[in-house]
């Protein structure tokens, strides 16, 4: 299990992959409202000792890592993905290759 960082932390992280996600206007969302509704009742106070903390806390750690790692990879897929079909000169040209020419110009001539 990877170390987990404060509670708070993984709050504002949560907020900031959902601004990613809804814009400027991601403050009025019902996503927004509930993440911070679970997190004030897991907070633990002087008065209660809310027992599932760690739990809750691993749960919410989760969310964030599989938030971030979507939003990765729709970066990394639109990056990649969004051309459609390549030449051969584009695809060696991305992993740094150049292809090999003939020494009479271009292909075999029959």
């Amino acid at each position: 299990m990877a170390a987990l960082t404060s509670p708070l932390r993984v709050c504002r992280g949560i907020l900031k992959e959902i601004r990613h996600l809804k814009g400027p206007d991601y403050k009025h969302s019902m996503v927004y409202a509930y993440v911070l509704d679970q997190f004030r009742k897991n907070e633990v106070t002087g008065a209660r000792h809310c027992r599932a903390q760690v739990e809750a806390l691993h749960a919410s750690h989760t969310y964030l890592c599989l938030l971030a790692s979507t939003r990765q990879h729709m970066t990394l897929h639109k990056l990649y993905h969004g051309k459609g079909e390549r030449g051969p000169e584009e695809v060696a040209g991305i992993v740094g290759l150049r292809l090999p020419t003939q020494p009479g110009g271009k292909g075999w001539e029959k």
